[in-house]
């Protein structure tokens, strides 16, 4: 079960989020101020902080600022919560290392589209994994993940207990599925519905990433062929690679083989890169992302926007799909600077020949600003969440559009 901690000095507000969450099967736990909620978040390691940015004493920005220096809780999607008042002072939050903010007083669906973006979000985050002393300090929980996971990889078990959700990417102009980005689930026999968030970084620290990336990629290049023999022709499929996988030597060979053994042409297949992973070493990923668009298989920046300053170096990047980061969709059409920001990096993309796709689109607002400013597509809880396989499908073969 995913542990949510809510860091909120109001108390009325602090039960009503509880309530929310324990509504929608999160497990909880609550601190009144920011000294409480430090203390809990290093003792509990919860999987996501939702935090009050103005407090007493300790206010949201020092709760982050503690936090961020904790390699136990360095990585955890920290949501600020503000008031409308407070507004204009978020951008210090992000730039300090929050990943989201709400403002107050939001929809219960605002909330957990915040919640499942983040925790979604979360395995390209915990880089600090890697350091194998830092495992040894997870909670029994996470350890028995751990264990779980061995276990699914050494006997081979992916199909028993893997999923992959598909959501759909919708062109702007004419409505139509375009596209669609594979997420992978876990539904253990031992630990039951495992997000991403829980068992991803455990993966990328163990080195089980490499396996299980490779499962889903053949996964994938099975799903295109099985709907490709079914009618469907002109769907790409998007797959997240870890920065482990994307820097193994044989990482292109393996892509080439999973295309060949479904007898796929590598254009409908789309590896999807987050900006930071290309700009931990931006040479060999240009390299290597060189080798797969040479071959024909498309690539995506993901996120873009939050990571590293990639501007400088996007014109020499082999990049088809710019995807800009829900951040700056969530709110465009009344928020100035988002609507400039996101108009620029259109008009940028489209001046160096890339498609681009809007994530994290849950309004009619912010899908009218992105028509009027020629977005190519989108995706997001608007036209519909992830979805398995079965049901996709009934996407397709009812021709389910997006509303003119």
């Amino acid at each position: 079960m995913i542990k949510i901690l809510v860091i909120e000095d109001e108390e009325s507000v602090r039960e009503n989020l509880l309530d929310l969450l324990e509504a929608e099967n999160f497990e909880t736990i609550a601190a009144a101020n920011g000294k409480t909620g430090i203390n809990l978040a290093v003792s509990e390691i919860p999987d996501l902080i939702l935090c009050d940015m103005m407090m007493p004493e300790i206010d949201g920005y020092g709760v982050l600022t503690s936090l961020r220096q904790d390699p136990l809780t360095a990585t955890i999607p920290f949501i600020f919560l503000t008031a409308k008042s407070a507004k204009a002072d978020f951008r210090q939050g992000m730039d300090m290392g929050a990943d989201d903010y709400l403002t107050k007083p939001f929809t219960r669906a605002e909330l957990l589209s915040a919640i499942m973006n983040r925790l979604e979000r979360q395995a390209t985050l915990k880089k600090y994994l890697s350091n194998q002393t830092t495992v040894k300090t997870l909670s029994p929980k996470r350890q028995l993940v751990e264990i779980s996971l061995h276990r699914v990889v050494k006997n081979q078990s992916f199909t028993e207990e893997f999923e992959i959700y598909y959501q759909p990417i919708v062109n702007i102009s004419s409505g139509e599925i375009i596209a669609a980005e594979s997420l992978l689930r876990w539904q253990s026999p031992e630990l039951g519905l495992v997000y991403p968030a829980e068992f991803i970084p455990l993966a990328e620290s163990t080195g089980l990433i490499v396996p299980i990336d490779q499962w889903v990629v053949q996964s994938v290049c099975k799903q295109i062929r099985i709907w490709q023999n079914a009618g469907v022709s002109s769907l790409t499929l998007a797959v997240n690679l870890s920065v482990i996988e994307f820097n193994e030597p044989d990482c292109i060979q393996k892509i080439v083989g999973f295309l060949k053994n479904n007898n796929l042409e590598p254009q409908y297949l789309e590896v999807e890169l987050t900006e930071s992973m290309i700009m931990q070493d931006v040479n060999s990923a240009i390299a290597t992302m060189n080798k797969l668009q040479s071959l024909g298989v498309r690539i995506a920046i993901d996120d873009f926007g939050t990571g590293y300053s990639s501007l400088i170096y996007l014109k020499n990047l082999p990049v088809n799909t710019l995807k800009i980061d829900r951040y700056f969709i969530h709110n465009v059409a009344q928020d100035p600077q988002k609507s400039a920001i996101t108009k620029a990096l259109i008009e940028m993309a489209h001046n160096l020949n890339m498609q681009v796709v809007a994530e994290g689109v849950e309004t009619e607002a912010e899908l009218s600003f992105l028509r009027q400013k020629n977005c190519d597509a989108m995706q997001g809880f608007l036209f519909s969440r992830p979805l398995p396989a079965a049901e996709f499908e009934n996407f397709l073969w009812n021709n389910k559009r997006l509303p003119a």
